[in-house]
């Protein structure tokens, strides 16, 4: 079941970034995010998702912000699943509910980054119908680069 994340949330989601390979300085960032979200400290119409699996609990995290200073432009900032749940379709239903939501919001465009040297994630986006819009070179560190993903969600 997808939903709004709640505040209880939070660690489990924590964990899931964990399990596939956040940093401790990631994690904490995270923390600091949900933290932020549910304390009212952010000035956005950004939303946070929770994959919820009946047994189990969250397995499954999104998170969406506007681009500032753009017309109904977003950024899917986070979307993980827990490797144990990965290969089942969820990825996909959440990717599927995070664009209804912003279709819903009048959201024109989903942009997604990710990581060059990441293929199974940038075959996830490739075939939930995201094209690779840009590379920066060297983004992360050298050797690292940055792929940018984009899908017009309302072509209006």
């Amino acid at each position: 079941m997808i939903r709004p994340t709640k505040p209880e949330d939070a660690a489990a989601l924590i964990a899931v970034a964990s399990t596939i390979g956040f940093e401790p300085n990631e994690l904490e960032a995270l923390g600091k995010m949900l933290a932020d979200y549910f304390g009212g400290n952010t000035d956005s119409d950004s939303f946070w998702l929770t994959d919820e699996d009946d047994k189990d609990g969250p397995v499954g995290v999104a998170y969406c912000e506007p681009e500032r200073m753009t017309d109904q432009t977003w950024n899917l900032q986070l979307i993980a699943i827990h490797p144990n749940r990965q290969g089942q379709g969820r990825g996909r239903k959440l990717m599927r509910y995070v664009e209804e939501t912003l279709k819903a919001r009048g959201g024109r465009m989903l942009l997604v980054e990710t990581l060059a040297n990441l293929e199974r994630t940038r075959t996830f986006y490739a075939k939930c119908g995201y094209e690779e819009e840009a590379r920066i070179r060297d983004f992360y560190t050298a050797g690292a680069d940055k792929i940018v993903f984009r899908k017009v969600l309302n072509a209006d």
